[in-house]
């Protein structure tokens, strides 16, 4: 005896080698014994063997018309033998039986399963709308296949290239034209990008990139909807002393300005001046809320998407010739002896006199100058007319307080690499296309200017960070716990030492219209000037409060993601400069295992020839191939340009400080967090 069972979904038939009441032991042909339920027990039979039976019900099934069979079926619930007999004859074989079976199992669009064998008709609509979605699938498996064709010839179809972004890095799974890459890269056994960038679909590397970048992290796009700048209605005292900015000519974010009071008298009042947003911008405002779903302005080379709408920036940005509202740091300082000796906060409206381009002015602004100039009446040039004086003192502190901070770091800071500042010619600041010339300059670290803006903003973060634990009111702050390596930078609400920085704490403060933690920090800091001792009663986020814990979480993940494109596209236009002046070769320093850094330019690349020389060695490297979509470059070590010393190593090579130090895991060398660093922007 033989019966034919239904084993979840699946139509089977064995022979029975024993039953009871509610089951019975069948053996497979494969040999495997299955226990069955009497209930999956749909026909028995004597012969033929169990293969034979369904090959022949298999084949009889695809000559059942289903139309007919439905005009056939009742309205209500039926088994299939009970159809069978009306389609086939009164006396249908059991094979008829099973072939009716499997046909009407494998038309769900005219049957629905009612049960174990049974079955009941579907409604005259579902079946037209059924067979329409089929007639569709029908269709889109042949554009599919269609599509693969093409891409495999290497042609792209239109609608491919139109959901190309969305097929590499966010694809659904169950479009045609996601399904046609797979399809036509296994047919071809290429990796989708290759097969893509074979077919044509990427028109522009630099697009390749930009639109993967808004599509990971601006689906909506870059712009703004209409809202207006609050005014800030309390009545602020005047300044006693004017302001200026020291910034980038490209910078419209201007957060921080500078002052300087009492020169001469003994003891100077030093001035630090924030742009303050946070006096008119509430938490969960709609400005506000703007800010935090971007959390910081993304720099680029040529562009930048802004934190906020230029018409918000525009309100409270520390604009020359007005004055603007501010958060002031007021810090006292011994005049011979540079020692601070009290600090101040204040809100108030500052004078600003000068916005000062640095890129404009660091081959003016030297050391030289600002000591040897000092007390020369008219030495100034037109931008710095009165300033000189203010500037020399401002740079004698600067030094003072990196050198307190070496201190504390228990290690001086080396900065033997340049900045690097990326023009493209040509473009006003709107978005790049990609075939822009680009013009790459060098700027030493540690350039007066950049060294003064750089330690009061290190100043004012660190003395509002100690400021706010002390009140006890909450905040986001920086820590590392030591300058050993692999012990990163983390952000948290508890007031923890910098070592990288070699400060006791760390609160970014200074760029509320850039970053919108340091917005955060300037609603406390403001709740701590209007309220002093209970300004943690007052301060709009409270202790343990899961809104920072929130921010912090989201900051990090926005700001690696930015620095992340940032540095990515460094990288583009580095390669791109080497394409656009024909660089075939690049004098290098080794700076690990097979990876070199190129002298005068910001590029780290891997390059074939360098086992076994020690960090610091010179090289000159051929260049091979640039890949301006995987941004990669390989180079061959073709001469040693250095003389090493007896025992091997490189006579010339300086160690990199650790906190500067990129850690790099392959080609693509990241920006540093050059906000974080003593001697970059650290505003």
């Amino acid at each position: 005896m033989f019966v034919l069972f239904d084993e979840a979904g699946k139509f089977m038939a064995g022979r029975v080698l024993s039953e009871s009441d509610a089951s019975v032991q069948v053996e497979l042909d494969s040999g495997k014994r299955v226990k069955v339920k009497l209930a999956h027990v749909l026909l028995r039979f004597e012969k033929p063997a169990p293969t034979t039976f369904m090959a022949h019900a298999q084949a009889l099934s695809e000559s059942i018309e289903l139309e007919l069979a439905w005009e056939f079926s009742p309205e209500n619930d039926f088994a299939f033998g009970d159809l069978a007999r009306e389609y086939f004859s009164k006396d249908a074989t059991l094979e008829q039986q099973a072939a009716m079976l499997i046909r009407l199992f494998e038309a769900p669009h005219y049957f629905r399963r009612a049960g174990k064998g049974f079955f009941r008709k579907a409604s005259a609509d579902v079946i037209a709308q059924a067979l329409l979605a089929i007639e569709k699938k029908k269709a889109v498996t042949a554009l599919i296949a269609q599509w693969a064709k093409e891409l495999g010839e290497g042609v792209c179809p239109q609608p491919v290239r139109e959901q190309l972004y969305k097929i590499l890095f966010k694809p659904d799974k169950n479009a045609p034209e996601y399904k046609a890459v797979v399809e036509a890269s296994r047919a071809t056994r290429t990796a989708p990008l290759d097969l893509l960038q074979r077919s044509g679909a990427i028109d522009s590397p630099y697009q390749f990139h930009w639109k993967r970048f808004l599509l990971e992290n601006f689906p909506q796009g870059v712009g703004f909807a209409a809202t207006p700048a609050p005014g800030i209605t309390e009545p602020l005292p005047r300044a006693p002393a004017s302001a200026f900015s020291i910034d980038d000519s490209a910078t419209t974010e201007i957060d921080d300005a500078l002052s300087v009071q009492g020169l001469g008298s003994g003891m100077v009042i030093v001035g630090v001046h924030i742009a303050a947003p946070g006096l008119a911008v509430a938490p969960d405002s709609a400005i506000d809320r703007l800010g935090r779903a971007r959390l910081s302005t993304v720099y680029m080379p040529g562009y930048k998407i802004t934190m906020l709408p230029d018409a918000v920036v525009q309100s409270y940005t520390l604009q020359e010739g007005r004055d603007c509202p501010a958060v002031s740091l007021y810090v006292t300082v011994d005049e011979a002896t540079l020692a601070i000796v009290g600090s101040e906060t204040r809100l108030e409206s500052v004078p600003i006199s000068h916005n000062l381009r640095h890129d404009q002015l660091d081959a003016i602004v030297t050391e030289d100058w600002l000591h040897t100039a000092l007390g020369a009446p008219g030495s100034e040039p037109a931008p710095l007319e009165g300033l000189q004086p203010k500037l020399a003192f401002l740079h004698r502190l600067a030094c003072e307080l990196k050198a307190q901070r070496e201190v504390a770091r228990g290690k001086p800071e080396t900065f033997n690499r340049p900045d690097y500042n990326f023009k493209l010619l040509g473009n006003d600041g709107t978005e790049p296309q990609g075939d822009e010339r680009v013009a790459i300059s060098t700027r030493t670290r540690g350039a007066p200017l950049d060294l003064i803006v750089a330690e009061a903003m290190i100043l004012a973060n660190s003395t509002w960070g100690n400021w706010m634990a002390e009140l006890g009111v909450p905040a986001i702050y920086r820590s590392q716990a030591s300058l050993a390596p692999g012990v990163k930078v983390r952000m948290g609400t508890k007031a923890l030492p910098h070592a990288g920085i070699g400060v006791k704490s760390y609160a970014w403060s200074t760029s509320p219209l850039r970053r919108y933690t340091d917005l955060v920090n300037q609603w406390q800091i403001i709740a701590c000037a209007r309220h002093g001792s209970t300004a943690a009663l007052a301060a709009p986020f409270k202790p343990k409060d899961a809104a920072l814990f929130s921010i912090i979480s989201s900051f990090d993940a926005a700001y690696s993601a930015y620095n992340g494109y940032q540095g990515a596209m460094e990288r583009f236009w580095t390669l791109k400069y080497l394409e656009q002046n024909a660089v075939l070769e690049l004098e290098c320093s080794v700076f690990k295992e097979n990876m070199v850094r190129a002298d005068t330019l910001p590029l780290v690349l891997p390059v074939m020839g360098a086992q076994g020389l020690p960090r610091g060695a010179r090289v000159r490297v051929r260049l091979g191939e640039v890949d301006l979509i995987t941004l990669d470059i390989h180079g061959t070590v073709v001469e040693r340009l250095d003389v090493p010393a007896p025992d091997g190593s490189a006579p010339d090579a300086v160690g990199d400080d650790v906190q500067e130090d990129d850690e790099i895991s392959g080609p693509l060398a990241i920006a540093v967090d050059v906000s974080e660093a003593p001697l970059g922007d650290a505003s």
